[in-house]
Parts: structure tokens; sequence; C-alpha cells
């Protein structure tokens, strides 16, 4: 334990290293081993890897000890689970995201890892429409068993994540700053629900407050760590646009709710399904029937186990996946298989050629 104490605050210390990003401090980690093993790194072996210049290496000898101590303080006296990104806890689809943070806070009961999590985003002003629409949506994911993602603001992430709750359904806020203050104030009430039936997360420390710029960084989470993205009423600029667009870099489906030509609060939904930025929906049903989640895609128990007797390796991996588990998703494959991405592909195609396996919308894969 307390060697997973000392580990915590190198990897806190890591995170507050100005210029070492996600994408930086991953790599270190990956080249060193550990975030203890990258602060105690010599000048040479820094200097030495690509990208690490002269700036960022006098800041990698210089880590702030302090604030992580006073970090690691503040999440032990509030129940706050850090995630390190090479933690079993840690949301598994953000390992595709090439900028996803490498620690995350998260205080509440959900497992980031569900089999299905749905992102829901819009604008914080919706209308009477907007706002039907998406308590009517979340309405049809209930007994659905769907963890609903969004960004606790206003509006349709509001409704987005008291419906889940009405609907028995887990939901987590992502939020743009730490876990000691709520952003809005108003729904502090609904945040401790939340904690109750899904949870909050967030990718920054204590007494970091909701900048302006930390929204974008928040955006990301949430494209990154769910299946899809459903957009439910958006201007053509703004945090929802941003989202879809991270969501789309990250190969997640997207979905918008169309609106009428002449109103401004569709405008970017409307673009992106003109676009093919975003599949059109009118209900859950669409998004369960695109995402291969209707119950009549569900595995069926009892099936004969069907016999490939010329598989190479790979292929027979992925097969028996799918005969023991039912249809998967690409992240799924990756993550259960532990196949790099080149065999996995070259399997698929190879399986597809033959008539094996159908593949879904939502990249899912079944048996044929």
């Amino acid at each position: 334990m307390a060697e997973e104490q000392d580990e915590l605050l190198y990897q806190i210390a890591l995170t507050r290293i100005p210029g070492i990003g996600g994408v930086y401090a991953r790599q270190l980690v990956n080249i060193f081993g550990s975030a203890s093993a990258v602060l105690k790194a010599p000048k040479k072996d820094l200097l030495g890897i690509e990208g690490i210049g002269e700036i960022r290496m006098k800041a990698l000898l210089k880590p702030d000890y302090k604030a992580a101590e006073k970090e690691i303080t503040f999440i032990e006296e509030n129940d706050i689970k850090p995630l390190f990104f090479k933690d079993k806890g840690y949301p598994s689809r953000l390992h595709h995201c090439y900028d996803s943070p490498i620690l995350l806070y998260y205080k509440g009961s959900a497992n980031l890892n569900h089999d299905k999590i749905v992102g829901i985003v819009g604008t914080r002003t919706p209308t009477d429409y907007g706002r039907q629409e998406c308590q009517k949506i979340v309405e049809g994911f209930a007994g659905e068993n769907i963890l609903i993602v969004s960004g606790l603001a206003f509006g349709i992430d509001s409704i987005a994540h008291k419906s889940a709750l009405k609907n028995d359904l887990e939901t987590v806020g992502v939020l743009a700053h730490g876990l000691d203050k709520i952003y809005p104030a108003e729904n502090r009430e609904l945040s401790k629900k939340m904690t109750q039936k899904g949870g909050l997360l967030t990718e920054f420390s204590s007494e970091t407050i909701p900048d302006r710029m930390n929204f974008p960084s928040r955006n990301r989470i949430v494209a990154g760590m769910c299946d899809c993205i459903i957009v439910i009423e958006s201007a053509r600029k703004g945090g929802s646009l941003i989202t879809a667009g991270l969501a789309n870099d990250y190969n997640r489906d997207v979905f918008a709710l169309p609106g009428r030509s002449t109103d401004p609060k569709s405008d970017g939904c409307n673009l992106l399904i003109k676009s093919n930025k975003a599949a059109l929906i009118s209900g859950a049903e669409d998004v369960l029937r695109n995402m291969g989640w209707e119950k009549t895609s569900k595995k069926r128990t009892g099936r004969q186990r069907l016999i490939f007797p010329d598989l190479n390796p790979e292929e027979k991996i992925i097969v028996d996946l799918l005969q023991n588990e039912g249809p998967q998703n690409i992240d799924d494959l990756h993550l259960k298989t532990k196949l790099n991405g080149g065999a996995i592909a070259q399997a698929l195609l190879m399986l597809e050629m033959q008539g094996l396996i159908n593949s879904l919308p939502g990249k899912i894969y079944e048996l044929n």
C-alpha cells in the first residue's frame, strides 16, 4: 500500500509539470516503465527522447511534490479514486485516443468500462422540443443497461443526467474543474445523486477552476470514453460540435437529432447530418439499431458450438471470443484478444471474406 502511495505521488507530480501533456507523459511512462522512473531519470536519458528538449527536461527535473502530497490528502479525505492510465479501472476506450489524460480522478460507483456507454451533449439553452426529445431518448434506453455520460452543464447535459436517474440508468458527469467544487452550483444536489448511481470524473486536480480553456479538454474525455455520441440541439459553433468532431476523430459513432432549418439551435445538428458527420436519429431505437444493441442481436444461449478447422491462430482467437461472448465492438476486440491493431484488422478482413463474420453498424462484429 505504501508503495502504491509513493507511485501515486509521482503520477500526480508528472501531470503537473508544465509542457508535459498527456501525449508526452504517456510516451515517457511507456519508455521508462513508471511515473517514478520518469521523474528519477537522468538528464541524458530524458534528452534522448524525441520531443523532450532542454525546457521540458529542466521542468521534469523540478516536480512539485508538495502540491502532489496536498492532492493525495484531498482525495483520501473525499473518497476519490485516482485512475492512472495503466490501472484496470481506467476507461479502456480512452486507450485508443492519442491525447487522453494519463491520470483521472473519480468519485462514484459506476463501471467506467461499462459494456455500453452513450454520451449525450447539446445546448445549454434548449427549446421545449430539445428538452422533450432528450428525455424521450434517455427513456428509450431504460432497461437496456446503458451508461449515460455528459458534462453536467446547464441544459441538455443536466436533462440527460436527470433523465438517466429517473429511468434507473447509471450516469457519469465529466467535469472541467476539480472535484472540490461543482459547476454550475445549481447542480450540486444532482451531482450527489449521481455519485450514488453513476459518478463524477475529471482530469483536473482540486482547486482547478472551470476556465474556458478546460471545456474542450473535458469534451475529449466525453467523446473518447463513449461508444457513441448523441447531439441534441446545437448551434454551428460550440462545445457540442467540438465533442462531435472529436468523436469522429476517435472513430466513435455520432448521432444527431434533426431540427427545423429555420431554428439556429438546430443548425449544428442539421450541419452534422448534411455533411455525413452524424447519422440522423428520431429516437432511442435508431441508436440501438445502429449500434447493434437491439435485444434481437444479443447473444443467444444454447447455440451449438461451431467448428472452423482452417483458421490461423489470430482468426481462431476472434472466432472463439465471438462464440463465447457474442457480438463485440472493435475496442472490446483489442482489449480482450490482446492482439495488435494490424493483426485484428487482417483477421477480421479474412473472416469477412470467408463469410464467417458480419460487420454491423457501430464497428461491431458477430458470427455469421
